[in-house]
C-alpha cells in the first residue's frame, strides 16, 4: 500500500478489540516518532507508553475518551528542549509533539493497530497521575489497539473540503 492509501483508509477507532499488541509492534511505532523530524533536531519529545492495568486506570481518570483502549502513548514536550523562533518567541514543542504523534499514528495503521488521536483530557490529571515534572507539556494521546470487529469510521470521517477551499497559490 502506497502512503496516500495508507492515509485514506485509516480513521479514528473507537472500538478495540481485546488484544495485546506485541511488544515488536509498540517499538516499531515508538521508531516512528524517534524519526520524525523536529525543530533544528532538537527532539524534544518525552514519550509515556501507558500498557499496564494500573496505568490505564490512571489514564482512564485523565479522560472520557480512552474508548477503553488497551494501549495509549502520552507525547509531551520538554519547553527546555525546543527550538524558539526568534522574531516573536514562538517554540516549536507542539508542532514537533504533533508531527511525532503523526508518524507514530499512521505506523500503527500501517502495522494494522488502530487509533485514535485525543487531545480531550485534563492536563493537570495527566500532569499528577503521571508525575509530569513541570517542564513537560502534554499535547496528545493516541488511545491504541487493534480494532473491533464492529469497528468503523465515524460518519463525518468522509467529509473533506475540496482543495478550493483550503489551497491558495501565491496569495489568499
Amino acid at each position: 500500500m502506497d502512503f496516500l492509501q495508507l492515509a485514506e483508509k485509516r480513521f479514528s477507532v473507537r472500538s478495540f478489540a481485546d488484544k495485546e499488541i506485541e511488544q515488536e509492534k509498540i517499538d516499531a511505532i515508538l521508531r516512528a516518532g524517534q524519526v520524525a523530524p523536529t525543530a533544528c533536531n532538537f527532539q524534544p519529545q518525552k514519550i509515556l507508553v501507558i500498557k499496564s492495568k494500573e496505568a490505564l486506570e490512571k489514564y482512564r481518570k485523565c479522560t472520557v475518551c480512552h474508548f477503553n483502549a488497551p494501549l495509549a502513548i502520552l507525547t509531551c514536550y520538554d519547553k527546555s528542549l525546543c527550538w524558539t523562533r526568534e522574531y516573536d518567541g514562538k517554540t516549536s514543542g507542539d508542532i514537533d509533539a504533533a508531527i511525532i504523534t503523526t508518524h507514530m499514528m499512521l505506523e500503527a495503521a500501517n502495522l494494522g493497530i488502530g487509533s485514535t488521536w485525543v487531545m480531550h483530557f485534563i492536563p493537570e490529571a495527566i500532569r499528577e497521575e503521571f508525575q509530569l515534572p513541570d517542564n513537560y507539556e502534554p499535547v496528545s494521546i493516541l488511545a491504541m489497539g487493534y480494532p473491533a470487529e464492529d469497528a468503523k469510521p465515524s460518519p463525518s470521517h468522509s467529509n473533506i473540503k475540496p482543495l478550493s477551499d483550503t489551497v491558495f497559490y501565491d496569495e489568499y
